[in-house]
């Protein structure tokens, strides 16, 4: 049973004063120049999605300009039909699902599923290890309910423990509580990155070979900064700690490792080949999750078409029709130059104009 977004509302979101628009299930063209609104739903929809934007910026940056606070809201429907609504503003946040407030985010989470594709995803690839650990998380919270809470109550262990260390002298007792905190949710979140990397590795690697015609071997390696004994570690390395005045160890400091004919991607890789691989890895988020669920993700692709040339174009088309046989969803924005004439005929166009929708 594929899932779809069947109607979004926007208020003082972005460029859109307002916004009410029904979608139906498959191939969602969005057509407009630069600037006028075409991202901004995309991002509207992946914050539905994951509560935070792919974009990396904070809710100040969503609200119209002069505007209070944004609405951004839809109903989703799959085996039933769900109605999401969230309101921002500097001074309140509220999340629903079907008009009640969401106490846990693990209730929340999976209603809507997304991938999107972005020119953001080179930083995947060019960027420091934390996108990649994002990368390795988002998977983790799309496809295990519990996942996100244990990273909040490691990300806050760390932050109470980072406090001590930034003391003259800590306390000792204190110390030991947050490190054990530490320990105990560091190597269950350590379990479940080890275990998702064999699952999304071989899909990644297929992927890269479709889109890069078998130019090059992906691999794709994790990493965790604890070696064999995360306690044991943490003890050691207390001398650095002082020296630095924060916790030098654990999940926070993973790496997720990708080589191309074993060299590192980011040092080695040409720029295509990064952009490949970025693309790759999105591929293989929506087939996990495809095979995890059932059915696949609502796909957001930004503009990624046209930075591809015809032969990778053709690599990420199968990605497409699968969707498209699923009856799932997929957004698209494009300019008229670039759209990509081999998705045929059966798509709904639209015309996006200084924040207005209009069927075309």
């Amino acid at each position: 049973m594929s899932v779809h977004l069947a109607h979004l509302r926007l208020r003082d979101f972005r460029n859109y004063a307002r916004l009410d628009v029904d979608f139906v299930p498959g191939f969602q063209v969005l057509l407009g120049d630069n600037a006028q609104g075409k991202t901004n739903i995309l991002e509207a929809i992946y914050l539905m999605a994951t509560l935070r934007s792919f974009r990396g910026v904070g809710g100040a940056q969503m609200v119209r300009h002069g505007a209070k606070g944004y609405f951004a809201g839809g109903k989703v429907v799959g085996q039933g039909e769900r109605e999401i609504k969230m309101y921002w503003s500097t001074a309140e946040r509220k999340l629903a699902l079907d008009n009640q407030p969401v106490r846990k985010l693990a209730d929340y989470l999976g209603v809507l599923r997304v991938v999107i594709f972005c020119t953001e995803d080179l930083q995947l690839i060019k960027g420091p290890s934390r996108g990649r650990r994002r990368f390795m998380d988002l998977l983790l919270t799309q496809t295990h309910p519990t996942y996100l809470g244990l990273l909040q109550r490691y990300a806050q262990a760390l932050r109470s423990r980072n406090a001590l260390l930034k003391r003259h002298s800590p306390d000792e007792a204190a110390l030991e509580s947050f490190s054990s905190e530490l320990v105990k949710l560091g190597n269950e979140i350590i379990e479940r990155r080890r275990e998702l990397t064999p699952r999304i590795s071989p899909l990644a690697r297929l992927a890269y070979r479709r889109i890069s015609n078998d130019a090059e071997e992906l691999r794709l390696e994790y990493v965790p900064s604890v070696k064999r004994d995360f306690a044991v570690e943490l003890a050691q390395a207390r001398g650095r700690e002082r020296t630095y005045r924060s916790t030098l160890i654990g999940p926070h400091r993973d790496e997720l490792q990708l080589t191309l004919n074993d060299r590192s991607a980011a040092q080695f890789g040409s720029e295509g080949q990064k952009r490949t691989l970025a693309i790759a890895l999105k591929m293989a988020q929506a087939e996990y999750l495809t095979g995890i669920h059932g059915s696949p993700p609502i796909l957001l692709i930004d503009d990624v078409m046209g930075e591809l040339d015809v032969k990778r174009r053709s690599g990420f088309l199968p990605l497409l029709e699968r969707t498209h046989h699923a009856r799932g969803q997929v957004f698209m924005t494009c300019t008229e130059e670039n759209w990509p004439r081999e998705l045929g005929r059966d798509l709904q166009r639209w015309e996006v104009k200084a924040g207005m929708l209009k069927r075309v």
